[in-house]
């Protein structure tokens, strides 16, 4: 089984920019998207063969998140089911029969921080929910969650300690999901690998010169653990900041 999950920063404008022909390429199971910046219907997905769900912000052409799904799921929800956190359409999950999946854009802390103290808010809740559907039947996560965990996740740590993605609250909180009961499935297959990113700023020829980050995600649940086969991070595949990751699972939906 394999499962995509890609931050396409505007789906409109990636449809510009090969999306379809990446979707139809990669042959995903299950292909995940964050920030698209649409509401439903706003734009066609070439999407033949997909089932599609998709939780858009209240406030147009910001967030949103959406998932195509060749099996249709035994269910699906929006939100974490928080008022204060479930408008701005972060959280889709997918009920199947073995396991949960959660597609999530997490909030990013902002230019100095101002939304720091939010995020760590969103970042407690958003654990408790994970960890609450997990005791049910073991869960999938994957997005681009806006943190770099480790040193390793990204070209210039020390010069980024105080900046959004990077500080050690975020860190700190990325440390406790997976100590939760989740796998940094990437890391688990390449625990060494360095110069591999997720997202590049697209100042500065960032992406040219591969001074990136590594802040798109798959994270399983530790009862999955021998289901999986492989992890990957695209990152020949343009059309946004980011560039899709991929997971490889021996199970079915």
């Amino acid at each position: 089984m394999k499962l995509v999950s890609w931050n396409v920063n505007g789906i409109r404008a990636c449809l510009g920019k090969g999306f379809a022909d990446v979707m139809k390429e990669l042959d995903a199971d299950i292909f995940c998207v964050q920030e698209t910046k649409m509401q439903e219907g706003q734009a066609e997905i070439p999407a033949e063969g997909y089932y599609q769900f998709w939780c858009s912000a209240e406030k147009k052409g910001y967030s949103g998140t959406a998932v195509f799904s060749r099996k249709e799921p035994i269910s699906a929800a929006y939100g974490l089911g928080i008022e204060k956190h479930d408008s701005e359409g972060r959280v889709i999950t997918l009920e199947y029969d073995h396991f949960y999946l959660v597609n999530v854009y997490v909030p990013n802390s902002q230019n100095e921080l101002k939304r720091l103290s939010y995020r760590m808010e969103w970042e407690e809740d958003f654990r408790d929910y994970v960890k609450a559907l997990d005791e049910k039947k073991p869960v999938i996560i994957c997005g681009d969650m806006n943190v770099a965990h480790k040193e390793i996740d990204l070209k210039n740590p020390k010069t980024n300690m105080k900046n959004a993605g990077f500080t050690p609250e975020e860190r700190e909180k990325m440390t406790a999901l997976q100590e939760a009961g989740f796998i940094d499935s990437y890391r688990y297959f390449y625990p060494d690998i360095t110069g591999v990113y997720s997202w590049w700023s697209y100042r500065f020829n960032a992406r040219k010169n591969n001074a990136g980050w590594r802040i798109d995600y798959f994270l399983v649940s530790e009862k999955l653990k021998d289901r999986m086969r492989d992890a990957g991070i695209l990152t020949e595949i343009m059309g946004s900041d980011h560039c899709p990751v991929v997971l490889e699972l021996e199970t079915e939906a």
